[in-house]
């Protein structure tokens, strides 16, 4: 019998990801997680995950991101991300028609304090909803 002890990803707080429905991500669909960090002094990689059709017209995605910790306080971020270069080749990994990206978008994050983190992922940009988004996740890893 063989144990799989080395193939779970323990550096991982989160790693999960939200299917839009119909591909069609609204304004009002925030892609919300909750997150326990459990060490303040402890710096974290923070990620976007996104999965988009080869249809997807852009070749970027403005997002708005909030994070709201312990304190109650909300703060957030409006952030741009390269999808495409300008010849329209995928940055992403792509499977099929589908191309994912698991984007950085803070490295070496220091939490303010232990305690419970909401985020918030927002879509950005003009059109609303934005069409052929499959899937939106977050990522948050212990820095090596």
């Amino acid at each position: 019998m063989l144990l799989f002890g080395g193939c779970a990803d323990t550096a991982a707080v989160i790693d999960q990801n939200k299917e839009i429905v119909n591909n069609n991500w609204s304004y009002s669909n925030k892609i919300k997680y909750t997150v326990k960090i459990d060490d303040g002094q402890m710096p974290y990689n923070l990620y976007l995950n996104l999965r988009v059709t080869g249809d997807y017209k852009y070749s970027n995605v403005f997002v708005l991101i909030y994070q709201t910790g312990p304190d109650g306080k909300p703060t957030g971020v409006r952030y741009e991300f390269k999808l495409a270069n300008p010849d329209g080749e995928w940055l992403g990994q792509g499977s099929g028609n589908l191309y994912n990206y698991q984007i950085p978008f803070r490295l070496n994050y220091k939490f303010p304090a232990k305690g419970a983190y909401t985020f918030q992922i927002e879509q950005n940009m003009r059109d609303n909803p934005l069409h052929e988004v499959s899937d939106v996740g977050l990522r948050i890893e212990k820095a090596q």
